[in-house]
């Protein structure tokens, strides 16, 4: 029952009655498993480009940045960083006061090694009048952790990843937001040298954000001869999803209804107001010293050279169709380029006439399109590549996680665990059709990939929806492709020990 409290809060956050309604339906329901075809590899759905292919890519991106087209670098930045000091949570709360565990150990046998070192060695002096020496000397490791998770230091517990020192420099440390601004000077510059880069971050960042761009961005922009147009946005409150209770009602707390945000499924309504041509995605963590960053400047290059140059030939060919004047022939070379260079696959199509078939290829073909990195797999967390089936029948490449697979059917487990590749959430996307007009990319998200998770509040069990995968469910139904990429261009931070690998130093 919406109770006129409830329809004050909807207004506010501008969702709609029926949205309630089809989302309590899903907790009802849940979601289908999705039908797979196979894993995708190397025989079958990922490119390898050979030597001669990939300067063929380098050179059409290159081309491509000298037209007035516009090239922006999308950076989901609002994730805090909490995670990442897990195990140096645990250990502040823990009863014993020496480091136990090997995580704590290393980090303390290795903690000058940090970028942020001298930061913390300051916070120490600061909060407790002893460095970080004379405090581990003194076996006061527990007032360490403090001055670096706490707000009273450095409060890097409560910070978003993006605002931490990440590496170390001789003319000074940088944070992932700085080596961001850098890799955007050296693959995303148009063609005047302006480099447009759109960060996500969270309202109670926003600010830190703001004035560490506006700190660093002329450094950058003097060093690299470029220019920055850097912009932030927020994800929408009309993107949270209401919370359920065990019996999938809507959840309350203290009597009003409880929204949480939708996942990261929900910067598709960010990514569609951007204002650009192509777009490269890749997370906040996920960044090199300079020192490694070549070939993460080759292959991204290179991904997005094989876009637009597939860019390029849909477009002549729905130019070609939309002009009439085509043979049989044509057509056909048209099907084979839809299901041999963009993986889309319709058994079904030898039946149609030229005419049906025609118009089957322009509605595939006039899509928003991304080329997707995948990374041979090393058993890190991350989606899988695989083909799968569509609603409409047809078989395509798409990116799933675990969740969408149903592992009690052995045969789809196997898939799942044999997988060559997985997706390091490197892709880069066209957004504009054949015509020049923006796509709307919230009509092309699969609505039936949502997930829902078991969380609590005030020690009350709750259900929790969130919306498709941005690079899942969310772009499911674009055209899809997919390239090898090298791990090296793989570098996520997700425990503070990370920093230590040599990737990081």
């Amino acid at each position: 029952m919406i109770t006129p409290q409830d329809k004050d809060l909807l207004v506010k956050k501008g969702i709609s009655e029926e949205q309630i309604a089809e989302q309590l339906a899903c907790f009802e329901k849940g979601f289908p498993y999705l039908k797979l075809y196979a894993a995708a590899s190397v025989e079958q759905g990922i490119l390898v480009p050979d030597a001669d292919e990939q300067k063929k890519y380098l050179d059409a991106w290159e081309a491509y940045t000298q037209t007035d087209k516009v090239v922006v670098k999308f950076v989901p930045a609002s994730g805090a960083a909490s995670r990442m000091f897990k195990n140096l949570f645990e250990f502040l709360s823990a009863e014993y006061d020496i480091p136990q565990t090997a995580f704590e150990k290393t980090f303390f046998e290795k903690i000058e090694k940090f970028a942020f070192y001298d930061d913390l060695n300051e916070a120490c002096l600061k909060n407790t009048g002893k460095n970080i020496s004379n405090l581990i000397e003194n076996g006061d490791y527990k007032a360490v952790v403090s001055a670096l998770l706490e707000s009273a230091g450095l409060n890097y517990g409560a910070l978003p990843k993006g605002l931490l020192k990440f590496h170390k420099y001789e003319e000074g440390n940088r944070t992932p937001v700085e080596e961001h601004l850098v890799e955007g000077a050296l693959y995303a510059a148009n063609k005047n040298g302006k480099v447009n880069i759109h960060f996500t971050v969270s309202p109670e960042h926003r600010a830190l954000f703001e004035a560490l761009v506006n700190e660093k961005a002329s450094i950058y922009a003097k060093k690299y001869g470029v220019e920055y147009n850097v912009n932030f946005s927020e994800q929408k409150p009309s993107t949270d999803t209401v919370a359920a209770d065990m019996d999938n009602k809507p959840f309350r707390d203290n009597g009003k209804l409880l929204f949480r945000p939708g996942g990261h499924g929900a910067l598709i309504q960010n990514l569609n107001d951007l204002d650009a041509d192509v777009i490269f995605i890749k997370n906040i963590d996920n960044v090199v010293p300079d020192k490694l960053k070549g070939e993460t400047v080759l292959y991204k290059k290179l991904i997005a050279g094989v876009l637009v140059s597939l860019q390029q030939q849909a477009f002549a060919y729905l130019q070609l169709l939309d002009s009439g004047k085509y043979t049989h022939e044509q057509v056909v070379e048209i099907l084979q380029f839809l299901q041999k260079r963009l993986y889309c696959k319709n058994p079904d199509v030898k039946n149609l006439e030229d005419a049906e078939l025609v118009i089957y290829l322009k509605n595939k073909l006039n899509r928003p399109m991304r080329v997707c990195g995948m990374v041979k797999n090393v058993g890190e967390p991350g989606g899988g590549p695989f083909l799968a089936y569509n609603s409409d029948g047809t078989i395509s490449l798409q990116i799933l996680e675990s969740s969408q697979i149903d592992m009690k059917d052995p045969a789809k487990k196997e898939m799942f665990e044999k997988g060559t590749h997985f997706n390091p959430v490197d892709l880069v996307c066209a957004v504009r059709d054949y015509k020049g007009h923006k796509f709307d990319l919230v009509q092309y998200v699969d609505k039936a990939t949502g997930f829902i998770s078991y969380k609590s509040k005030n020690g009350k069990d709750l259900k929790a929806l969130e919306l498709p995968g941005l690079w899942n469910g969310a772009m499911s139904d674009w055209n899809t492709v997919f390239v090898e990429v090298p791990l090296s261009t793989f570098n996520p931070v997700k425990t503070v020990n990370d920093l230590l690998r040599e990737q990081h130093q």
